[in-house]
Order: structure tokens, then sequence, then C-alpha cells
């Protein structure tokens, strides 16, 4: 069977995650009274500590409301954190979201994942996303993206389920199912779907259980089933 159509993960697939700057404390004081005003106190620990009760309240409600893979969306916890955060207009909201995400980690292009989209894109395989995400992962994906002269558009929307905007993440099997109606809207089989990503839990997995094909990046290659981006180049090749 030839693969028709390419479902990629972001972290850890398409994006390197890396550690946290070191000054990310300094950083962050930097940012609240740059953003705020000198009168900000709240630490970065306390800001983590206070977003984290929030995000476990929000789970419990969902999973009491029989979602089992809930999904928050950030700047609302943001928001009920920080109630100065609401007052900003929506550009400095998405700037000063971004830029406290890169004080939990850093990310980066995987190397080779340039070169496999470019592939498709020149043989009109449609790509996607499956992501566990917030509104800031975009910016990040599209940020690391750019150097390559690649842009979000790259990624046909019918195709992309960002958890942030339906209020479930991976591994809830609705995750595929939804995507698999939407494939098949277009022509195109289960079977004929590549799911890459680098978790056998959030992404292999899952997606074999609705009968897709799979690749786990960063495993030890198994001719058809993994291995690192030069290794799913070659296999594209030999299946289009």
């Amino acid at each position: 069977m030839n693969v028709r159509a390419v479902i990629f993960d972001v972290y850890q697939t398409l994006l390197a995650v890396g550690p946290a700057p070191a000054d990310r404390d300094a950083r962050w004081q930097e940012l609240t009274r740059a953003t705020f005003g000198p009168t900000a106190r709240l630490g970065l620990e306390d800001f983590i500590l206070a977003c984290d009760a929030v995000i476990a309240r929000e789970h419990a409600v969902s999973r009491t409301a029989g979602i089992r893979f809930p999904e928050i969306f950030w700047p609302d916890v943001v928001r009920e954190v920080i109630p100065a955060f609401g007052a900003l207009p929506a550009a400095a909201q998405a700037d000063f979201l971004l830029r406290q995400k890169s004080l939990l980690h850093t990310v980066s292009l995987m190397p080779g994942a340039d070169a496999v989209l470019r592939w498709l894109h020149e043989r009109e395989v449609p790509a996607g996303i499956a992501s566990n995400a917030q509104p800031y992962t975009l910016l990040e994906l599209a940020r690391e993206l750019a150097p390559a002269g690649i842009g979000l558009g790259r990624f046909a929307p019918d195709l992309c389920f960002w958890s942030f905007a339906h209020g479930f993440s991976k591994p809830d099997p609705h995750v595929f199912r939804l995507l698999s109606a939407r494939l098949q809207a277009r022509g195109i089989a289960a079977g004929d779907t590549l799911m890459v990503g680098d978790r056998l839990d959030n992404d292999i997995a899952p997606a074999r259980a609705q009968g897709w094909r799979t690749w786990q990046l960063g495993a030890a290659s198994g001719g058809e089933t993994g291995g690192d981006w030069a290794a799913l180049g070659a296999f594209l090749a030999r299946r289009s």
C-alpha cells in the first residue's frame, strides 16, 4: 500500500524539546515587570504551582463529565492566576504566553524534518498534525519552520488536531477517529495513513488501533516501522 497522508506529532517529533534556560527566574521577573508593571511580584515557581492547581481542578471536572483524557485551555489558566493578563490586547497575550513557555522549555526543528515535509509537498501528499498542544505550540512550530521556508500552511487544516481546541487529548481514541473521518472524506483509507510520533502510548498504539500505519521516530529502525527522519524519508520514497 502507498502512503497517501501523513499525520505528525509535534513535540519530540517535529520539534525537539530541550531544557529550560538556566536564568529562567531572572528572565521571568523581567518579563512580568515589562508586561504588568514594576509591582508584579509573582515568582515563577509560585506561578507554576498555581497553574498546576487550576489544571488539576479543571481535569477533575472534565473527568467527572466522562472525558478520560482532558485538555485545558492555557490562556484561561494564566488569566485566572494572573488576572491582569486578561486586560492585555490579544497580540500582547500571545507574546507573553510564547515568552513564558520559552522559560519552561526550549524547542528546535528536528534535523531532517524539513526535507521530509518538502518531499511530501512536492508529491502533493497531504500532511496533518495530531498534537497535545496549546496556542503557543502553533507559534513555536511556525517560528522553527520559518528558517527552512516552511509555513504552517503546509499542514492541511482539516487534518490537524490541536487538543486545546477540543477539550480532550491523545491518547483518546476519539482523536484518531475524528481524523479518520476527515481522511475518509478525502477518500483516504486508514490503512493508507501514516502516523509519525515518538511515543508508543500517545501516538503509535492509538493510531494502530484505528487501522493506521505508524512510524515511531527515534525507535530502532525496524525497516517499515521506525527510525530517524532520514529513515522515514527513505521509507516514504519506497511507498510513493
